[in-house]
């Protein structure tokens, strides 16, 4: 029964070949027909085509449509022929019209020269020819397997002869599928396009030839490891090389033949040297095939299966030289085997620079081989920084090689966004991970500080290796700009970017983790080169006229020579020093306006203010708790907090005709809070005997911190009159809102002396109560008047309310004190005489607001008369009439009833002094006949 099997399956595939074979003659005639036709029409004849075929010109059936889509194959030379798994096969279209005798100008005419698209396949075609095929090819492989695994069970043959037959099937297999291929595709190009019959055979063909190898090596032992690898690999490389003539699903059954070789073949000393050779050579071979061919699924995929090898490689082998040179090579074949942009890329590369420009060239190019590629070697070399620890120097080596390879091959691709983005991301996480970052944010969080023995005897090799990186970056940046600066403004300003950014970022890790701090010179002087280097770079675009079209990659290099003398600063100096010196640093790019106007030096000052309010955020002293004077006013905090404001108020007035309004306005905020700050940190430190802590203030300390900021407001609003700016309109509300949120929260509540017994001083009125509520009530009093018109309404309102309800705590208070003495806590208890006094106080305080609103015509101060004169008729009636008694009780009703009448005599008068113009007005209206 098995020798019969393979003389069936040879006289079907005879049959069908036959059968083949006419369809192939009946299409050449059809073909012919259509052709002579063709010339009849190129050459002026207009004749029909013969009656008795008339479907030759149309359709007859899928035969025909197929013919059809061929003939349109040769008056078209644009479209190109396709091979079996319908990739296109060939460029050569006008040489194969030429060879028909056409010269593929048929006619002048319009009409003429439209040719008909070929017809959508229909699902009849779909399921009939194409998954047909597939599930018989399917079918065949399998039927291999059974036929060896019946064959096994039975005894029939013996297992040599078993895997010879399993060889010679799959050898027949693939010989019919080029034979096919042979027979029909230099006839009609497109026949087998949708079946892939050739493309089937083939590969179940090589199934059986794997399958049959594999056996004779790891079931019987036919053959030793070195012959089953050497046989698995050329089997493999066989059906890629005879992928170029039956398509990507053949190569990628090449491609998995190739990736699980090694694993087929097991030895007890496997060479690390000979395995990745053989997976390096199998990806170049496979990257290859692709290029030729256009594929980009199969190298992804080639370029991801050694990536996970390479991983393998490393927990497995532990060799590292074969892993890296293997990736290395990799990533040289992904530059010359796969040159140059596509068409899109070439479309946007000269856009102007924007954020929808960014987001289009990063969605360009071939992003599957771009970012596979990419991974596949960042992952492996993290990987060996994780397995050896922040102590091995040849996986720093390894690692810091294989980045530099993976961003000077994304520098020298035009459109190459993410394997330079990765290869940045790559180095900044691998330099954390050899600087232990973890273990040592831990000992930080622990209270326990950077190690003393890393901070004095740091690697100096992994230092250099940073360094290495980061001015890899710069140069590959600067190398860039050069070559693609002038046609290139998306991806040059991105590499402005990495090139003024990463050199900081790493030599910022590397000082963190292994610097001296307060002195070091490596780190120093490394940072000075690179910030000199990046502003000279600056310089050179102005000069090379790349300025204008490069402005923002301008300010990006600028920006990046900044942040290097920041840390230069950092490491070199300490303390005030370093706040006072970054401060005049970005005053000297400021200055540098006079000289280039350019638009990143003023934000360069923004950014060095910022860095102050940092430093002053990270330690509020500048010097050290221990450092600090105690001397009020006249000690460190006047430089470190002072200059930095002056030179802020300095820069605001130098860009007062700068063009920019952004940058103007916040140098303008930030020198009113930096000036606030200054004055604020001088007050706490005098009034807390010369200790900046984190205690509650006091008060009285709280009321200067009011007044600063009201005072702030009353500025900004001044500032806002003479030279319009929008930091300076809602800066000075802002002040104004945050004052009165201190009110409500400190004066009214957390700080009241009457909740925290906090003694109110021995004098009678000038006393806390006065700085706490009467100073700050007149303070909002003047703010509020001062912004009658310059300000929204709902504004003013809320600083006269604000100003009146702490006069009206200001009295409240002095009332109790004047009753209790100095310490006026709530557990004291109320007097009778205390309490009818609150009440004439009350009432004297809403008579008095009535007055001044109606002086000054202002209803706020009115509409607050009315609420206290209401609470006091409230307390008169729920609280007097129950705690009081005798005369107090009645002379409380008598006096509040006259203020009452009183009031309301009052309002009459002024709402008839207001009625008689209006009257008057209409009379005279109604005499002039208006």
């Amino acid at each position: 029964m098995f020798e019969i099997l393979p003389l069936i399956l040879i006289g079907i595939l005879f049959f069908s070949m036959r059968g083949s074979a006419k369809r192939i003659d009946r299409l050449e005639q059809e073909l012919g027909a259509v052709r002579e036709q063709l010339l009849r029409l190129g050459q002026g004849e207009m004749s029909p085509l013969p009656a008795e075929n008339p479907a030759a010109a149309v359709d007859v059936g899928e035969d025909a449509a197929r013919a059809d889509a061929s003939a349109e194959i040769i008056t078209a030379p644009e479209a190109m022929p396709v091979d079996s798994l319908g990739e296109p096969a060939s460029k050569d279209a006008p040489a194969i019209a030429a060879r028909a005798g056409l010269d593929g100008t048929v006619s002048s005419s319009p009409a003429e020269s439209v040719v008909p698209k070929a017809p959508a396949e229909s699902l009849e075609n779909l399921l009939g020819a194409r998954w047909a095929v597939w599930a018989g090819g399917l079918a065949l492989a399998l039927g291999g397997v059974f036929l060896v695994r019946y064959s096994i069970e039975s005894g029939l043959l013996g297992p040599g002869v078993r895997l010879s037959l399993a060889a010679l099937f799959g050898l027949l297999l693939m010989a019919a599928g080029e034979l096919v291929r042979r027979k029909a595709l230099p006839q009609a190009t497109a026949l087998y396009a949708n079946a892939m019959v050739p493309g089937i055979l083939t590969a179940a063909g090589a199934v059986a030839l794997f399958g049959a190898i594999y056996a004779a090596h790891g079931i019987y032992d036919f053959i030793g490891p070195a012959t089953a690898f050497v046989l698995l690999a050329l089997t493999a490389f066989a059906v890629l090389g005879l992928s170029l003539l039956h398509g990507q699903a053949l190569a990628g059954l090449g491609l998995a033949g190739s990736m699980l070789t090694p694993l087929l073949v097991s030895s007890n000393s496997p060479s690390p040297w000979t395995l990745f050779i053989f997976l390096t050579v199998a990806q170049v071979a496979t990257a290859i095939a692709s290029r030729m061919r256009g594929w980009q699924i199969v190298p992804a995929l080639a370029q991801v299966g050694l990536g996970l090898w390479a991983l393998i490689g490393l927990f497995d082998l532990g060799d590292l030289t074969p892993v890296t040179l293997s990736l290395i090579a990799m990533i040289a074949a992904w530059v010359m085997i796969w040159p140059g942009n596509t068409e899109a890329d070439l479309n946007v590369a000269d856009e102007p620079l924007s954020w929808e420009a960014v987001g289009r060239r990063m969605a360009t190019g071939r992003l599957g081989l771009d970012i596979t590629m990419a991974l596949s070697a960042l992952i492996p070399s993290l990987a060996m920084l994780a397995i050896t620890g922040p102590t091995g120097i040849f996986p720093t080596f390894c690692f810091a090689s294989l980045i530099a390879v993976l961003a000077s091959a994304g520098a020298a691709r035009q459109g190459a966004f993410w394997p330079t983005m990765i290869a940045a991301i790559g180095a900044l996480i691998g330099s954390l991970i050899e600087t232990d970052m973890i273990t040592q944010v831990q000992t930080v969080l622990d209270g326990v500080g950077v190690s003393t023995e890393t901070a004095a005897g740091f690697d100096r090799v992994i230092v250099l290796l940073l360094f290495y990186l980061g001015a890899l970056f710069t140069l590959l940046g600067l190398s860039f700009i050069r070559r693609r600066g002038a046609v290139d403004t998306v991806f040059s300003t991105l590499w402005a970017a990495l090139g003024g950014v990463m050199p900081v970022l790493l030599a910022t890790v590397s000082f963190v983790f292994y610097g001296v701090y307060g002195g070091d010179w490596h780190h120093g002087l490394f940072a000075l080169a690179t910030g000199t280097v990046l502003l000279a770079s600056a310089e050179w675009l102005e000069r090379a006229g790349l300025g204008p079209r490069l402005r923002r990659a301008r300010d990006l290099l600028l920006f990046g020579s900044f942040a290097a003398y920041a840390l230069a600063l950092h490491t070199l100096t300490d303390g005030l020093f370093t706040t006072l010196l970054l401060a005049i640093l970005g005053f000297v790019y400021l200055m540098a306006t006079r000289l280039r106007p350019w638009s990143g030096l003023p934000w360069i000052m923004v950014a060095a203010l910022c860095g102050v309010l940092f430093r002053i955020a990270w330690d509020p002293t500048l010097v050290g708790p221990d450092a600090l004077s105690r001397t009020p006013l006249f000690n460190q905090l006047l430089a470190g907090y002072g200059v930095p404001a002056l030179i802020a108020i300095l820069s605001a007035y130098e860009l007062r005709r700068w063009p920019g309004a952004r940058v103007k306005n916040a140098l303008q905020g930030l020198a009113s809070l930096m000036g606030l700050l200054t004055i604020a940190i001088l007050v706490r430190h005098a009034m807390n005997g010369g200790v900046l802590d984190a205690s509650t203030p006091t008060l009285g300390e709280q009321s200067i911190y009011t007044l600063l900021v009201i005072g702030l407001s009353g500025i900004l609003m001044t500032l806002d009159l003479k030279s319009p700016s929008a930091v300076f309109r809602s800066g000075s509300m802002a002040a104004g809102v945050v004052s009165v949120l201190q009110v409500l929260s400190l004066h009214l509540g957390a700080l009241n002396p009457y909740v925290t017994g906090e003694s109110t001083g021995s004098w009678p009125l000038i006393n806390l109560m006065l700085i706490g509520y009467l100073i700050p009530g007149l303070g909002y009093a003047g703010l509020a008047f001062y912004a009658r018109d310059k300000r929204p309404l709902p504004y003013v309102i809320l600083l006269a309310c604000s100003g009146t309800l702490l006069g009206f705590a200001w009295v409240t208070l002095s009332v109790r004190r004047f009753w209790q003495g100095e310490f006026i806590a709530y557990w004291k208890g109320f007097e009778q005489a205390e309490t009818y006094s609150y009440s004439v106080a009350w009432l004297a305080i809403g008579v008095g607001l009535l007055a001044l609103g109606s002086r000054f015509d202002a209803r706020s101060l009115r509409i607050a008369s009315a609420v206290i004169v209401i609470v006091t008729v409230a307390k008169v009636f729920l609280i007097d009439m129950a705690n009081l008694g005798g005369v107090l009780r009645a002379l409380s009703f008598i006096g509040l009833g006259f203020v009452l009448i009183g009031i309301g005599l009052f309002y009459q008068k002024i709402l008839t002094s207001k009625v008689k113009p209006v009257v008057a007005a209409a009379r005279e209206d109604e005499a002039t006949g208006i």
